[in-house]
């Protein structure tokens, strides 16, 4: 797969998946714009990447601020000419409660990045990608969004509306060049860890350990090609033949 010439944005590209994704489409010749809302660790990407500074933005953005999200975007665009391809990865999800005990600011706030980040990224990507009539888009959905993961309720909530997200939309684009997937990681490494192939023992999956963010990675970029052409609309699960617990 090769990504010469594409322009690609990633969101939460600081750490885990994201970075990963970052690096990859850098090594398959992709330019990148970047955000995340740790500018500093976002900035040791762009230190491990061997590419042109020039072809890769970095933006601090916290995806919940719709003004912010548009000014990104509109810079962007100006200075690379368009955006090929849009990875919506920024999320929370490290909060573990039972719903009884889980307050109402905190759904609100997984609602605000998990679902809204990600409608206000993509409704200020797509009308370029219309324009040129192409486009890849690719939602980082979760298992907890299909099964619902227990003491999560909030965000096996928003996950669940990404996928349902990504099948609506990709009806309404597909047949003007864009094509919106979802992927659905199971257990996944740290994303303290640095090592894309770094993975641990889980529970969890019948293979009996994590994805590494590599795995995950390769989907996405997958996802972001022109092999895909034939794929819209699908939430693709990635989880080691996942336990149903």
């Amino acid at each position: 797969m090769k990504f010469h010439k594409k322009t690609a944005l990633i969101t939460g590209a600081a750490v885990g998946i994201g970075r990963a994704t970052a690096l990859e489409l850098a090594r398959r010749g992709a330019r990148l714009v970047l955000l995340d809302i740790n500018f500093e660790k976002l900035k040791e990407i762009q230190k491990a990447l061997d590419a042109d500074p020039n072809d890769v933005l970095l933006y601090c953005c916290d995806v919940s601020d719709e003004a912010r999200v548009n000014e990104v975007v509109a810079d962007a665009l100006s200075r690379l000419g368009k955006i090929d391809i849009l990875v919506n990865n920024a999320a929370l999800w490290r909060c573990r409660s039972e719903f009884v005990d889980t307050p109402i600011e905190e759904w609100k706030r997984f609602i605000d990045i998990n679902i809204m980040g990600t409608v206000y990224v993509t409704k200020a990507v797509l009308p370029s990608m219309l324009e040129q009539n192409y486009g890849r888009i690719i939602n980082v959905a979760s298992v907890a969004g299909i099964y619902g993961n227990r003491k999560m309720a909030h965000y096996s909530a928003t996950k669940g509306a990404i996928i349902s997200f990504t099948r609506a939309l990709a009806k309404e684009v597909v047949t003007k060049g864009v094509l919106v997937n979802a992927v659905s990681p199971g257990s996944v490494s740290p994303s303290s860890e640095e090592d894309i192939d770094f993975s641990q023992p889980s529970e969890l999956s019948y293979m009996g350990r994590t994805g590494t963010d590599r795995e995950n990675a390769d989907l996405i970029c997958f996802l972001a090609s022109d092999q895909v052409g034939y794929i819209s609309g699908q939430n693709i699960q990635i989880d080691g033949c996942r336990k149903k617990i």
